[in-house]
């Protein structure tokens, strides 16, 4: 897996998969609606300008392929992989003077990099170092993923049930993943970590995130692995537990956000009685995975797996602050989840939303967003044991009547 091609052969498979999209001519005359597949068989519908946008992306791709191919060449291949940059990366705190020059020159270039996007060819690699999967795995036995496979099939339980009943559900129509061989993949995945984790067990959510793994990893047991170490060391905890309360507490950070970095967007919504939480919810559950373009999704995720979640907080806040003109003009609850949907899906040049992101939201922390976390725990956990008592309560007065 970790085996280095020559640059020109590495060079002709980025190519290669990065095919020009050309609609036909009555297409370009009439500017009507082309389906096209994206880089990962996904169906993409859009206008001509869409696919001129796509291809000027697509060009991006293969010019910043060119960048990763030149550093390895002058630094040595794997350069990021380096301890000391992978520690930076995880935000780890140390101590200036014991770094060499030249380690956080690229700590520096590797951030700048993972923001710029990763080259298709190198994400399964680069994504498995440097969010700390590698590690895990290697904390276990080699045969640690095909003995979980085989000590769990056939075994049926709440969460296999949910699951098989999903699998028809997760990106429909796409060319593996609706597939009996898509699906067994995907299900040996989710079944696998929901017997490594009870806790979690299985959330809707998880069987897209688990699917696009799976379509960049090229492996199950690398894409079950990254599924681990996002759980367990990426995400916040408890985000996919049984109440949900970790995604509960995302939303109360968010909407704190929100009123912080675009306080005009958020007083309006305010004002007008409209939850976030009615379009956010997705987006933290899934982690944008079926809300943006594929492509666009990869890239935030590229950022996600290194600098962890808070890439969450500014890909959210971005898309509002992205349409904020047209979201002060609503009056009503379902103009703006339009807008902001319409707005997502139709995302299709990643550098638009990640400059809005991190250059106009500003700079956020993991430590400020996780003193956020603390702040609104005890409110949300409050609210949701109320409302455990109410069901449960709910449920005494049926048995009596």
């Amino acid at each position: 897996m970790f085996g280095i091609q020559n640059r020109r052969d590495l060079t002709m498979e980025l190519q290669s998969q990065i095919p020009i999209l050309r609609p036909s001519i009555h297409a370009r005359r009439a500017n009507i609606i082309v389906k096209f597949q994206d880089l990962y068989g996904f169906t993409v519908e859009g206008n001509v300008d869409d696919v001129n946008i796509l291809n000027e992306v697509r060009e991006k791709v293969r010019n910043q392929g060119r960048v990763w191919w030149a550093l390895e060449a002058s630094k040595g291949a794997n350069w990021y992989l380096q301890p000391d940059i992978l520690m930076i990366g995880d935000g780890i705190a140390l101590k200036t003077s014991s770094l060499k020059i030249s380690t956080l020159t690229n700590a520096i270039t590797l951030k700048r990099l993972v923001r710029k996007g990763i080259p298709p060819v190198l994400r399964p690699k680069v994504w498995f170092s440097l969010s700390g999967a590698a590690k895990k795995k290697s904390t276990v036995p080699e045969s640690y993923y095909s003995d979980l496979s085989k000590a769990v099939d056939g075994m049926v339980t709440p969460a296999t049930r949910q699951i098989d009943h999903d699998l028809p559900r997760t990106f429909p129509g796409h060319p593996w993943l609706d597939t009996p061989e898509g699906h067994a993949a995907l299900r040996r995945v989710l079944v696998g970590y929901s017997f490594r984790d009870s806790d979690v067990g299985y959330c809707q959510g998880l069987n897209y995130v688990a699917a696009l793994l799976l379509l960049v990893m090229k492996t199950e047991e690398d894409a079950f692995w990254m599924l681990a170490v996002l759980l367990e060391n990426v995400l916040v905890r408890d985000c996919y537990t049984t109440n949900l309360s970790g995604c509960h507490v995302e939303q109360r950070v968010f909407k704190d956000l929100l009123a912080q970095k675009c306080p005009r967007i958020a007083t309006h919504l305010d004002d007008m009685g409209f939850d976030v939480s009615l379009v956010a919810t997705e987006w933290f559950l899934c982690l944008f995975s079926k809300s943006l373009p594929s492509e666009t999704t990869l890239r935030v995720w590229d950022v996600l797996f290194y600098e962890g979640a808070k890439v969450l907080f500014h890909a959210a806040l971005a898309i509002f602050k992205m349409k904020e003109n047209e979201l002060l003009m609503t009056h009503q609850v379902g103009d703006v989840i339009n807008i902001i949907q319409t707005t997502s899906h139709q995302l299709f040049d990643p550098d638009e939303l990640l400059t809005v992101a991190f250059d106009k939201i500003g700079s956020m922390t993991t430590n400020t967003i996780s003193k956020q976390r603390k702040k609104q725990e005890p409110a949300v956990l409050a609210e949701l044991d109320q409302r455990l008592r109410r069901l449960n309560s709910l449920k005494e007065t049926d048995k009596n009547t």
